[in-house]
């Protein structure tokens, strides 16, 4: 006899960021290790939301800071429905109209029972060290620092070039 109930399997959450291993917006794999020794500012992101235009502001920063920042962009539709487009047509998005270089993740939950774990990661305390939050809307932002460490969360309305933002970029990680 076939049972239609399944266990739900227990999420597993790494220990540190450098042990995430994100699916790319190519396909490819992101391996966060790579990014050690930078600052990560990740992003979740949509394409029809008012705050989209920050895609050029981040573009902006990771060409400014890449030798010491990586910007991280991970698209959502949890926000009112407002990323909508597949994988392949928000990359399309993003380079034609922002000229995006930055990395991109796939399409992922940044809220609620399916959220990805990298977010489980960023919004818990037990996990990332610093605090508990909540994913707000589209375009909030995480700083990670040199040394694997949220340190910073800013709102999705700060303009990623705000002077908070560059201010948290430019000091070095506390020992």
């Amino acid at each position: 006899m076939f049972s239609f109930f399944h266990k739900k399997m227990p999420l597993h959450i790494p220990a540190d960021i450098y042990s995430f291993l994100v699916m790319g917006i190519d396909g490819n794999t992101i391996d966060l290790s790579v990014y050690r020794g930078k600052k990560m500012l990740i992003v979740n992101t949509a394409s029809f939301c008012g705050h989209t235009p920050q895609y050029e502001q981040l573009e902006q920063l990771y060409e400014q800071y890449h030798d010491g920042l990586v910007i991280l962009g991970f698209p959502s539709n949890d926000f009112l429905f407002q990323e909508p487009l597949s994988n392949r047509k928000i990359a399309m998005f993003c380079s034609s109209r922002f000229g995006v270089t930055f990395p991109m993740a796939a399409k992922v939950h940044v809220k609620g029972n399916k959220k990805a774990p990298i977010y489980h990661w960023l919004t818990e305390k037990q996990y990332n060290g610093h605090a508990d939050s909540e994913v707000k809307w589209n375009f909030q932002k995480y700083l990670v620092d040199e040394k694997g460490r949220l340190t910073h969360i800013f709102a999705p309305e700060m303009a990623p070039t705000d002077t908070a933002i560059i201010a948290a970029i430019e000091t070095p990680a506390a020992e």
